[in-house]
């Protein structure tokens, strides 16, 4: 039976061990799970951008933000479909949607539910992330079959309030509940390298590894530090805050053991990443990436990028028949 009662003891003990040891003993736990050499594509689009009115200090799509970035509408639900067909053409099986919002109006929820039918009638799986949801629109979601929710709870408990301050820990622990009990899978994770201790990443994971089940999905993102926000203005100013890329890898590891059925997905950051760090970070557990060259509103590796890593690793597309039948198997 899969644990969710880790200790923050036993989580500080995984990231003290000897790195060869604990990227080891990562590897064991993925592959009990997991094939080794298959990693999940998704695609990640804005369908709604900027304009958001909390204060995330790490985000650019903050009203706070001094970024001039342009708020935009809710994009058509066509043009959305249009993105999803072509993100599978280049071998994506799972398709997300995020929107800037605090949460969504009752007016946005047609348009939304239609985007996860049409986007799941191409047979994608579908993620959305639009903020804080009601029971009520969990369930519209539910119905509409959306297989993801993401809604990150981004760092530990501890150093919450000084990344965001226009809503709570609790807060985001609420929608997830939201979305277990609608019966959607939960996509949860957060961001590393915001000038944070190891002890607030320990925290970060010993949040995520003790919710009453494991997040389906966990996004492990290094933060891109973006002029105009707040952690971004602070890491242009000390950059020795920036995580170095052993002590990812280490983070990516820690997730692995201790959520060992989760997909754990490397996001924000990749494209600085050498293809060295992406390695180990694969070796280490990581089965999940989103591919393109875009993320919401930052850079990301690229799909030819991205193929010649794999080539040269040996790694393949997982398919979303993979990993329905490896549940099965379970």
């Amino acid at each position: 039976m899969t644990r969710t009662d880790w200790t923050r003891d036993e989580i500080a003990a995984l990231f003290d061990l000897p790195f060869m040891e604990l990227v080891y003993q990562a590897a064991t736990v993925h592959r009990a799970t997991f094939a080794p050499n298959e990693v999940q594509l998704s695609t990640l689009l804005s369908i709604k951008t900027g304009g958001c009115p909390e204060d995330c200090g790490y985000c650019n799509q903050s009203v706070s933000a001094e970024t001039g970035l342009k708020a935009t509408k809710l994009m058509d639900v066509r043009a959305v479909l249009q993105s999803a067909a072509q993100a599978k053409d280049n071998g994506s099986s799972r398709f997300c949607m995020g929107a800037a919002w605090r949460n969504p109006k009752d007016r946005d929820m047609p348009a939304i539910v239609e985007m996860v039918r049409g986007v799941r009638g191409m047979g994608m799986e579908t993620c959305m992330t639009l903020g804080m949801l009601t029971e009520k629109q969990a369930g519209m979601l539910a119905d509409a079959g959306l297989d993801y929710y993401n809604h990150n709870i981004d760092t530990s408990p501890e150093r919450y309030g000084e990344v965001i301050t226009t809503r709570t820990f609790e807060d985001r622990l609420e929608t997830l509940e939201h979305v277990r009990d609608a019966g959607i899978n939960v996509c949860c994770g957060g961001i590393v390298g915001m000038g944070e201790t190891r002890a607030d990443r320990v925290g970060f994971i010993h949040a995520l590894a003790t919710l009453p089940k494991h997040p389906d999905s966990v996004p492990v993102n290094a933060l891109v530090p973006v002029k105009g926000t707040v952690l971004g203005d602070m890491l242009h100013d000390t950059p020795l805050a920036k995580i170095d890329e052993i002590e990812f890898v280490r983070t990516v590891a820690v997730a692995r053991i201790t959520m060992p059925e989760s997909m754990v997905r490397l996001s924000a950051g990749r494209e600085s990443m050498s293809d060295e760090t992406q390695a180990l970070c694969f070796m280490a557990g990581a089965n999940s990436i989103f591919t393109g060259d875009k993320l919401l509103t930052t850079g990301n590796a690229g799909d030819d990028k991205d193929a010649a890593l794999f080539a040269r690793l040996g790694v393949r597309a997982m398919q979303a028949e993979v990993k329905a039948e490896l549940e099965a198997a379970e």
